[in-house]
């Protein structure tokens, strides 16, 4: 079933669209004209991939300065909050969970890795685990592992969640089929590890227990549902393309677009109103 999508809480951020020279020559030369995502694409993704990573993934401690400049001060009543024992233990499985680093040598891995790519491309047979084709997802380049540097494993098992929970939603974004789309549109499979670092750091999970309403929040949502990391997860990355959409965004812009995917999600978890997952504005933007 299809659930009713609101791209209109999405407020425009035009104000925010920066132009580049290439853009400029680009809407000239096609007259701004959608280009649709085909896998003869995967040269323009491996440059756009390496453009990504290197701007977005690299050490935690320099992305986390990029996501923590409007979020240096912590609001000291949520220091002393009692966590349930539910929430306690689902907090602390989740941290495990982000200190697995991605092993290409681990078989669970490996696995998880080929499932992935059967999710998005069922009727293409894998080639192997370090391959040209892993381009037409939008990694770096032929060797995905190489891309989880900045996240571990936890990115590849939210991607494997959207795929599965989300199938719609899934191919929806990968092949970028609604919307007049830039002509260097994002790649899907790095902008998808960069979404998770950013609910990392937005979240505040690093730390004992989060220090930030936001934060505060999301821990009573998951003491509601276990799950609600990897749901939070699909709901950033559509709302991480709707902003891309409303801000006609393109390659350049990556960084203004999840910057603004991430205010739009502290308000809504900020909400007095919500309480799980569900109740967030933004869930209705998922596919089922």
């Amino acid at each position: 079933m299809r659930l009713r999508k609101r791209r209109q809480c999405f407020p425009s951020c035009s104000s925010l669209h920066r132009v580049d020279e290439d853009e400029v020559y680009w809407r000239q030369k096609k007259g701004d004209e959608e280009l649709e995502w085909t896998h003869s694409s995967t040269h323009v993704i491996s440059q756009l991939a390496r453009c990504f990573t290197n701007a977005m993934v690299g050490s935690r401690s320099w992305i986390g300065g990029l996501f923590n400049r409007s979020s240096n001060k912590r609001n000291e009543k949520f220091l002393d909050y009692p966590l349930s024992p539910i929430q306690e233990q689902r907090l602390q499985k989740l941290q495990e969970r982000l200190q697995t680093p991605f092993d290409e040598t681990h078989p669970n891995h490996q696995e998880a890795l080929k499932a992935l790519w059967h999710i998005a491309f069922p009727n293409v047979a894998l080639k192997g685990l370090i391959s040209e084709q892993w381009k037409e997802m939008g990694w770096q380049g032929p060797n995905p592992s190489t891309d989880f540097r900045g996240c571990g494993f936890i990115s590849l098992e939210n991607l494997l969640f959207f795929g599965r929970t989300y199938p719609a939603s899934f191919r929806r974004l990968l092949f970028k089929q609604d919307g007049k789309r830039a002509t260097w549109e994002y790649p899907f499979a790095v902008a998808g590890i960069n979404v998770s670092f950013m609910l990392i750091q937005m979240l505040d999970l690093y730390s004992a227990k989060p220090k930030n309403l936001p934060g505060f929040n999301f821990l009573k949502i998951l003491g509601e549902d276990e799950n609600a990391f990897d749901v939070l997860y699909c709901i950033a990355f559509e709302m991480m393309d709707a902003q891309w959409l409303a801000m006609h965004a393109s390659y350049m812009e990556f960084n203004e677009v999840l910057q603004a995917t991430r205010t739009q999600l502290q308000r809504e978890l900020s909400l007095d109103d919500v309480h799980r997952i569900q109740d967030l504005p933004a869930y209705n933007l998922l596919y089922q």
